[in-house]
């Protein structure tokens, strides 16, 4: 089991002893053509969670292989790009040109329809042009997240990042948007819930792996995620308060294992599919 971040959540370069402690480090999302972003305010706090509406904000593709990218590979842990686009074809381009890195295929972004066969034709582009593994990272939005996921595992992706934030809103107290677009993507303890029913529905219809995110503030939620299906997880809206998480959380994860009997974490994956903990402990006695 890996911790990473989750994409946009860590900045690895103006914080690079924090990126050095995860297993992997998780770029932001990268276009074809720069992107200035969203018009301030991009970030809002709120009673659950946090809201952002960044707007994919990057540099482009050809500053981010250029100039970003090697220095990411200088932090010396494995590097994930998070690759996005508006077409097919664009993120079959940004694919083609990258190496020795997996893949995240930010299948959430504006103006992306995230229908099954949409999903898939994305996916099936970019498996026709590399053969580096291949993440699809979904939104939970889509009632039945499970028909996605198997749409695109039939497409050629190596696992599941699972999820991206929800739509949400915040207003002020004059009641205006807090947000400069006026609505945002909601991450933090209110996406958990969500989070972990998309985890648990997408490892039941496919056995692929995956990265789970939404919500993880602690040991106790790697554990659950883990149990739910995750093979790996990510630490997102956490390391904005908590910049040593990454450390924090793997601390409580021994323990929480620990106090359930389980020596290995690893061994908890699909348990809750089973009845729990206690029934794959008995059933292995």
């Amino acid at each position: 089991m890996r911790i990473l971040n989750a994409s946009g959540c860590l900045d690895a370069l103006t914080a690079p002893d924090i990126a050095r402690v995860l297993d992997a480090f998780v770029s932001k999302t990268v276009t074809p053509l720069p992107r200035e972003g969203n018009a301030p305010v991009r970030i809002a706090e709120t009673d659950v969670g946090m809201l952002n509406s960044i707007g994919l904000a990057n540099p482009g593709r050809d500053a981010f292989l250029a100039e970003t990218l090697p220095r990411l590979r200088g932090l010396g842990v494995p590097v994930w790009v998070s690759v996005g686009g508006f077409a097919a074809h664009e993120y079959a381009e940004t694919c083609a040109q990258l190496a020795d890195v997996t893949i995240e295929l930010n299948l959430s972004c504006p103006n992306v329809d995230e229908a099954a066969d949409s999903a898939a034709a994305i996916v099936a582009a970019c498996r026709e042009v590399t053969s580096l593994p291949l993440y699809a990272k979904l939104s939970p939005a889509n009632w039945d997240i499970s028909e996605v996921a198997r749409a695109v595992q039939a497409a050629g992706a190596d696992g599941l990042s699972l999820v991206n934030t929800m739509r949400g809103t915040a207003l002020g107290e004059s009641l205006e948007p807090r947000l400069g677009t006026w609505s945002g993507g909601l991450s933090g303890p209110a996406l958990k819930p969500v989070a972990l029913a998309a985890v648990y529905a997408c490892w039941r219809a496919t056995r692929m792996p995956i990265l789970g995110m939404g919500g993880v503030m602690s040991g106790r939620d790697v554990l659950e995620f883990i149990a739910a299906g995750a093979q790996d997880v990510a630490l997102g809206t956490v390391l904005f308060r908590d910049p040593e998480a990454p450390q924090r959380v793997r601390s409580e994860l021994a323990a929480e294992a620990a106090a359930l009997g389980v020596a290995d974490v690893d061994d908890v994956r699909g348990v809750a599919h089973e009845g729990g903990v206690a029934s794959r402990l008995s059933l292995t006695r």
